[in-house]
Parts: structure tokens; C-alpha cells; sequence
């Protein structure tokens, strides 16, 4: 059974209260004051609150997608993926190959043109060598015939640290969402590519150009647009592309947008922060380059150099949200420029959760389409 199976919470569940009432029938057989009852005392309080701790965080790891598997969580899924040939001539058909297609959670439609499609996928960067898996939301427009010269928007799309890519289509619901909103004519019909930052797991990069390590920042700025405009009938110019984030993923999400803004036109980052951590989870981001790891602090780039052209949301809450004096610090910083533009989104209440940021993907997704051109 996973990690993330049902199964296993029920088993886990299950597993802590009859350990409870165990504890409740056995206390009394166990009160004698020699080394055998006492034993059997700290064995059964030990016991049911390791099952409590488990059961509440196989509930949490259920709600919001931290770890895909029970080696993800043990910190064994070191690899960085197989691209697997579909080709019929053996051939590597690309830097991006599509490994398996499915409908869109939510959506009850039985064929593309009406549902949209999710796309797993393998990326493979030319550039930088990151191998990881994304999928790919397809809009319904996109199987249609009457679009089958038109190009499409993009919004890459980024989880928090660890994350799990499969969380953002059915935990957050990017794909339905998206899908609702341009039937109801809120948004146009965009690409989505949904991925994790942490493209050299388990190491958290936060999206930088490690020095003699993973180029990450280079693999989203560079290598991930070549892949998918190669491969989908994807917007090619500067304006037909965008990014979105939560937590780790909302600060690279800003920082890509504003590091390069002639690739991503728009930047939306959901609970951010603005300046990349040093941690066990990082290791050491930046081996004393000062130039790298001043510029990974956003603060200091609004305040050292040139404000990029480009479009810029953030989110917070005034209650729940550790990151709201900070956000509203950004957003008076970005107001001094002459060329970035800022928005934002300010809940009365909300955790760092996936229900908070499920209240904001919507209108999230409506900001970047409006900020978005497809041809």
C-alpha cells in the first residue's frame, strides 16, 4: 500500500484507536509497581501516540501533497528519472516526451475537444541535463479544429518544497479550474505546465544556479520553454508567458519573472518569500558567489538594480500567514519602480495551506490571463 493510499490512513487510524482502548482496558492489570507493569505502561503510551502521530500525519501528507511515496519520504528517491523512447525509430524524439495522457480530474467530459487533457511528461534539459516529470494541461480549444493554427498562452506552474507535481491537478485543481473559468469566458484557454521546483530531488535548490551543482534557474529560464514550445503549439513570443507558484515555488515563480522577464511576462507567488534560505534542505546555494546570492534576494534587486518590465502578484493573509509583513513590505518596494507592475491578493484569514491557496487560484488565474498574449 503507498503512502498516499487510503488504506493505509484507514489502517493507521484504526491501528491508534484500538491501541487507545487497549490502553483504557489494560491500565488497571498494569498499575502494579514492578519493572514488568511499568514496562508495559511506557509500551502502551508509547505505542498509541506514535499511531496518533502517524495517523495526523498520513492525514496532513494526504491533504498536502508533501511526499509522493515511502521513498520520497525517507529521502531514497535520489534519482532524477528515466526518459523513456516512444519513437518509432528509437530515435530521443526531443527533449520532451509524453508518457502517458489522462482526462482532467473533475471534468466530466469523454473526449479532449470537450475536456481538455492532462499530459504526463519527462523533460530533459538540453542545456543544464535536469531530467524531471511534469504534466501538461491541454485546454479543450486546443484539440479543436478551428484552432489548429493558433498558439497557446503558457503558465508554468510550481509546487512548494517537496511538493508533488500530481498535487497541483488534484489537490489544487489547476487543470479544472482553468478549464471552468474559460468556459465561464474569465480566462483564455492556457497551457499549464505543472511541475516541482526541487528538479534535483531531495535537494531544495529554490530555483538558483548552484555553482558546480544543479542549474536550476537556467532550466526554468531556458531549457523548460524550449521543451515545450518544441513540442505544443505554444505562444512564442515574450508576453505569451507566465508563472505561478506556492510557497518555494511562489518565490521562483517572482524571481523568475523578474530575472527574466523577455521569457515570463508575468509572475504570481502565492504565500511567498523573497529571499532564498539557507538550510539542511539547500545545502550551500551559493559557495560564496555574493553577486548570486544577492540577487537571489529580491528585496535587494529592487533596490540595486534596474526594475524589470514585468507583472507581479503576491498573496498573504492578515491572520495565519507569517509572511504578511513582509508581502506588504514588497509590495510598497515594487510601488517605487518605474517599469514592475504589482497586484496582490489580502485574505482576512489563512493558513499556509492548500485551502488557502485554493481560494486563490481562481483569481490567481484570471490576473495572469489578462497579463498573457497567445501569438
Amino acid at each position: 500500500m503507498g503512502l498516499t493510499s487510503n488504506k493505509v490512513l484507514v489502517l493507521a487510524i484504526l491501528v491508534a484507536v484500538v491501541l487507545f482502548v487497549g490502553t483504557v482496558w489494560l491500565w488497571p492489570r498494569l498499575a502494579r509497581p514492578n519493572w514488568r507493569s511499568v514496562s508495559g505502561r511506557v509500551g502502551l503510551l508509547l505505542s498509541t501516540q506514535v499511531a496518533l502521530f502517524a495517523s495526523v500525519g498520513l492525514a496532513a501528507n494526504q491533504a498536502f501533497g508533501f511526499y509522493a511515496s515511502w521513498a520520497d519520504l525517507f529521502g531514497q528517491e535520489t534519482d532524477q528519472g528515466i526518459v523513456v523512447d516512444h519513437s518509432a525509430n528509437g530515435s530521443t524524439g526531443g527533449p520532451l516526451q509524453v508518457v502517458s495522457t489522462s482526462d482532467v480530474p473533475g471534468v466530466s467530459a469523454a473526449r479532449p475537444e470537450t475536456g481538455g487533457q492532462i499530459q504526463k511528461v519527462d523533460i530533459v534539459g538540453r542545456t543544464t541535463h535536469i531530467v524531471t516529470p511534469a504534466y501538461v494541461y491541454l485546454p479543450p480549444e486546443y484539440f479543436q479544429p478551428q484552432y489548429r493554427t493558433r498558439t497557446f498562452p503558457v503558465a508554468v506552474v510550481l509546487t512548494g518544497y517537496p511538493g508533488t507535481a500530481r498535487a497541483l491537478v488534484e489537490k489544487l485543481n489547476y487543470p479544472s479550474t482553468a478549464q471552468r473559468l474559460a468556459k465561464d469566458g474569465r480566462v483564455q484557454p492556457m497551457i499549464l505546465v505543472m511541475l516541482r521546483p526541487t528538479v534535483a530531488p531531495p535537494r531544495d535548490t529554490e530555483c538558483v544556479d548552484v555553482p558546480g551543482g544543479p542549474q536550476a534557474e537556467t532550466f526554468f529560464a531556458k531549457d523548460l520553454p524550449e521543451a515545450v514550445l518544441g513540442h505544443y503549439r505554444a505562444g512564442k513570443r515574450p508576453g505569451s508567458w507566465g508563472v505561478v507558484g506556492d510557497s518555494t515555488g511562489g518565490y521562483c515563480a517572482l524571481k523568475l519573472a523578474m530575472h527574466h522577464p523577455n521569457v515570463y511576462a508575468a509572475g504570481a507567488g502565492l504565500s511567498p518569500y523573497y529571499k532564498a534560505p539557507i538550510d539542511p534542505t539547500t545545502g550551500d546555494l551559493f559557495h560564496g558567489d555574493t553577486k548570486l546570492r544577492n540577487r537571489a534576494d529580491l528585496f535587494w534587486l529592487l533596490e540595486h538594480e534596474e526594475a524589470p518590465d514585468t507583472s507581479l502578484l503576491v498573496t498573504s493573509s492578515k491572520v495565519g500567514e507569517h509572511n504578511y509583513n513582509s508581502t506588504m513590505k514588497f509590495i510598497q518596494r515594487v510601488q517605487a519602480t518605474n517599469l514592475t507592475r504589482i497586484s496582490s491578493i489580502i485574505l482576512g484569514s489563512g493558513g499556509h495551506n492548500f485551502n488557502t491557496w485554493r481560494r486563490e487560484i481562481p483569481p490567481t488565474l484570471q490576473w495572469l490571463s489578462g497579463r498573457l498574449t497567445d501569438r
